[in-house]
């Protein structure tokens, strides 16, 4: 099922093809209405269709029908919710619910919302037809997010100005430098083809920048080369180093694109050599959209086609550059990006494709949508939203490389139109007002609020609870340091000066809408006086061995700990005759039983770990403890982190035997588990 006919096509296009006789009866007025109907001379036809309505004594359901889908067709959505008003209210017997369905399309492009979802669930009420049931479904979900998109503060959209839009459509815009290339047919009044209307094929134009502050100069079209006489000239797209431009030849029949091919013509100084039809794309179907990307790490063209095979309407496909100006087979892009619908306008940057479809939840008809490319699969297409989008037709979406200012093409309403406010094309600049977000992080010491010198600062970005991108500064002759950032991120600032406590910092970036500067003060405070780097213990003095800790419900010996071990091989070396005890401690999560045996399973771990470097056995008793000793807050029921529970999980030991006190290195700390308050 198609929608919007000429919404779809190439050009929006009023040719009249005929003179109009003075003299014809209501009868003879509606059959040359649908000869023209036929023709897709859609102006003339709805002109045949009035004047046989304003003729008629009783008025024809059927006719006014007639009048509103062609309204509809062309786009005079205001119009046409109101003929299909007239025909849902004549249709006295409920022979016409697909009345109902059109009238709530055209309010929902009149911006209508609420309107809409009551025409649509009145349809969905009285029909009967599945097929058009479900579009009316997804017609309400999509007005229904309408209601709810709110468009970014940053963004600004703007008609391109008088300039460049004419009474007409026009399509495809593409920035190359400060020039807007674009196609159009560039007229200020109705094409009739009686043998007068001269060169009225559209063509491509070049409007340069230059003018400030009228925005574009005046437009000049292409030579002859790209613009042939005879031929509708557009949809061009430029290579990334421009020089090489993709476009479509094509002629219509009526309103409607009759053929559609692609070609290629290759830059020479300040115009283009003579265009060659590409080999590939082009075949017994339409064939339009070019736009150069990149799939598989091979140059490709995707392009938009209606032949046979595909998901149903307009389908973007792609081919492969063989390398020598000809291209591979159409490979449809399949079901991540086509609809039973239509997909329209693709571009691609840096992996990411835009385009436009009415096969997925709309504002309007065309929405745009962006699916970025991982490698293999495209991801689910995200509507870009207010702005971009409209309740009526957007489409024909390009964005700079810098992604800060683009373009895309909209019948929303406009004074500049020929024949209704949403019956044309216009051209409209999107800019993204760029936002440039910092931090400058000051360094200062606690006691006397002085410059800390000689710091290093750690940023990093956080994703989730997980750290992402790191960015690491030392400034040995001042205290601050200068950090650029990213929009709608978190971050953490970490700093480090030797002597003194680290600092830690969390801020964000999310909702920013203008440029600024962030600034932090951080105050560190000195470290204590070094203590001895030796301790005396004593004979059952427990001694926690700092660095021997455990992941939960395991019993591995971790890398970290080999350093404490290696200290306590080194004292069972130094201190032949001494027996120690070897105890591990569980956290308070799991049964008692479970972590008595956990702890006993720990203890004996790192037990064999000295064993294993020579120690006898007997000179080693290993004790589990389970979860008797916590110390700290942890206990059975409370909620704790799990480094909180970690500080539980360790392994200490105690002389049992021998030597009445040993020295110590600082690295091992004397235990306080044994006193009675912090076994609690």
């Amino acid at each position: 099922m198609k929608f919007n006919l000429v919404a779809f096509l190439l050009f929006t296009t009023f040719l009249s093809l005929s003179a109009q006789p003075l003299t014809v009866d209501e009868t003879a007025m509606i059959e040359i209405g649908d000869e023209k109907l036929a023709e897709a001379d859609y102006y003339n036809a709805l002109d045949w269709y009035n004047r046989a309505y304003k003729e008629q004594k009783k008025k024809d359901n059927q006719l006014r029908y007639k009048i509103a889908q062609l309204h509809y067709t062309l786009r005079d959505y205001a119009k046409a919710a109101k003929w299909f008003a007239r025909c849902v209210k004549s249709d006295k017997k409920g022979e016409m619910p697909q009345a109902v369905f059109y009238m709530a399309m055209a309010q929902k492009y009149n911006g209508e919302y609420p309107d809409a979802i009551n025409s649509f669930e009145t349809f969905l009420g009285i029909s009967k037809d599945d097929a058009l049931k479900a579009r009316a479904q997804m017609e309400i979900d999509g007005a229904k997010m309408a209601m709810t998109m709110q468009q970014d503060k940053a963004l600004r959209i703007k008609n391109a100005g008088k300039k460049v839009n004419s009474k007409f459509s026009e399509f495809s815009p593409k920035f190359v430098g400060d020039a807007l290339y674009y196609s159009s047919m560039s007229s200020k009044k109705p094409i009739v083809l009686d043998g007068k209307e001269g060169d009225y094929y559209a063509k491509i134009f070049r409007a340069s920048g230059e003018d400030k502050k009228n925005g574009f100069a005046e437009a000049n079209p292409l030579d002859e080369a790209i613009n042939r006489k005879g031929f509708n000239t557009g949809n061009e797209a430029f290579s990334e180093d421009g020089s090489k431009m993709f476009f479509t030849r094509s002629s219509l029949e009526g309103n409607v694109l009759g053929e559609s091919e692609i070609y290629v013509a290759q830059k020479s100084g300040s115009s283009f050599n003579a265009a060659q039809k590409l080999v590939g794309p082009n075949g017994d179907w339409i064939a339009k959209h070019p736009a150069p990307g990149e799939l598989f790490g091979k140059e490709v063209l995707f392009f938009v086609s209606n032949m046979d095979g595909g998901k149903g309407g307009d389908d973007i496909y792609y081919c492969a550059s063989n390398g020598d100006g000809t291209y591979g087979l159409p490979v449809n892009l399949g079901d991540d990006i086509n609809t039973p619908f239509d997909e329209e306008t693709p571009f691609y940057r840096d992996g990411k494709l835009w385009f436009s479809s009415n096969g997925y939840l709309s504002m309007g008809g065309l929405d745009i949508y962006s699916s970025t490319w991982n490698g293999s699969n495209w991801s689910k297409p995200e509507n870009l939203g207010p702005g971009y989008n409209s309740s009526v037709d957007d489409f024909g979406f390009y964005v700079n490389a810098d992604g800060y200012q683009g373009a895309l093409v909209s019948n929303r309403p406009s004074i500049n139109s020929l024949k209704s406010k949403t019956c044309c094309d216009d051209i409209f600049i999107a800019t993204v007002q760029p936002v440039a977000v910092d931090i400058n992080a000051l360094v200062f010491n606690a006691v006397d609020k002085k410059p800390l010198k000689g710091a290093t600062v750690q940023l990093i970005e956080m994703v989730g609870q997980k750290l992402g991108k790191t960015d690491s500064k030392t400034n040995g002759e001042a205290n601050n340091f200068h950090f650029l950032l990213d929009l709608e991120k978190a971050y953490k600032v970490i700093v480090n000066v030797k002597g003194y406590y680290p600092d830690t910092l969390t801020f964000n970036t999310i909702g920013i809408l203008e440029s600024k500067t962030i600034s932090k003060k951080m105050y560190l405070k000195p470290l204590p006086p070094p203590e001895p780097e030796t301790t005396t213990v004593y004979i059952n003095e427990p001694i926690r061995l700092n660095n021997i800790y455990y992941d939960y419900d395991d019993d591995k010996i971790l890398p970290d700990a080999e350093e404490d071990l290696t200290i306590l091989l080194g004292l069972m070396e130094k201190y032949p005759d001494m027996v120690i005890e070897l105890s591990s401690h569980t956290d308070s999560r799991g049964s008692r039983t479970y972590n008595q045996k956990l702890s006993q399973r720990r203890a004996e771990s790192a037990a064999k770990w000295l064993i294993d470097k020579g120690i006898a056995p007997e000179r080693i008793k290993p004790v589990g403890y389970g979860e008797q000793m916590i110390l700290n807050k942890c206990t059975n029921g409370v909620r704790c982190t799990d480094e909180e529970h970690r500080f539980n999980r360790r392994t200490e030991f105690k002389i049992i035997a021998g030597p009445k006190e040993i020295k110590i290195p600082k690295i091992v700390k004397k235990d306080v588990t044994n006193k009675k308050k912090d076994n609690k």
